[in-house]
């Protein structure tokens, strides 16, 4: 193996992030009253949590005032008259049983069993947590790293000098991260001088100024790369 140590992005990179908000979106409308809300309110939804994640991995705003923060400002933009510290509560305890995977990802890690894996997640402790203990992928990894407890965020080295003390790491060069996102995962990984492998599925237009060692298109195609 060329690789030691293959760390995971979660979301949208084994776990189907999209698939868990819609299902936790849905519910918790549904729990407030609302059945059509996730279908109203889905792609407002999407925009303004997008821009607060990108607040987050620039240190602009905490993980905590986030999750609220979100349903605060969805809440005012339509008028609806929802308790956003309640709401955020009721979608995160349903986005919690988001499990959905990548496809491939069972059989990647199954494949991956000589290397050692592990997460490394901007996402909020409980909920990551949550799902990938509900997940098939429950006993694959040897450390599930998730920002919330470490006190940094990708692209952040922090949260990479955690990873690495509580891997025992010493070698850079048999370590490689694999994500979808260029501006948390990539130059997370090219901050911190190891190898990146974007995880591409739909093809989207690269950033000149962050360049991945490797892109793939599906997960199999990162067999061939750590083989």
């Amino acid at each position: 193996m060329k690789y030691d140590v293959i760390l995971f992005d979660a979301d949208d990179t084994l776990f189907d992030y999209g698939m868990a908000e819609s299902h936790a979106l849905y519910h918790a409308f549904a729990h407030f009253g609302l059945p059509t809300g996730a279908e109203d309110y889905a792609a407002s939804y999407q925009e303004i949590n997008h821009s607060l994640w990108k607040d987050f991995e620039q240190g602009r705003i905490t993980s905590a005032a986030l999750r609220v923060e979100r349903f605060n400002r969805l809440f005012a933009a339509h008028s609806l008259e929802l308790k956003p510290e309640e709401f955020s509560e009721a979608y995160l305890r349903f986005l919690g049983e988001g499990t959905f995977l990548i496809q491939g990802a069972i059989e990647l890690c199954a494949e991956l069993a000589g290397c050692r894996l592990a997460v490394i997640t901007n996402g909020i402790k409980d909920v990551q947590q949550s799902r990938i203990k509900g997940s098939p992928l429950s006993e694959v990894f040897e450390a599930v790293i998730i920002s919330e407890e470490t006190g940094y965020q990708k692209p952040e080295t922090g949260i990479f000098d955690y990873a690495f003390e509580k891997l025992k790491i010493s070698d850079k060069s048999k370590v490689l991260i694999v994500g979808d996102s260029l501006t948390s995962d990539i130059q997370g990984g090219i901050n911190y001088g190891i190898d990146t492998c974007w995880f591409n599925p739909l093809g989207k237009p690269g950033n000149p100024k962050v360049l991945p060692t490797y892109e793939i298109r599906s997960l199999d195609e990162l067999l061939k790369i750590v083989r």
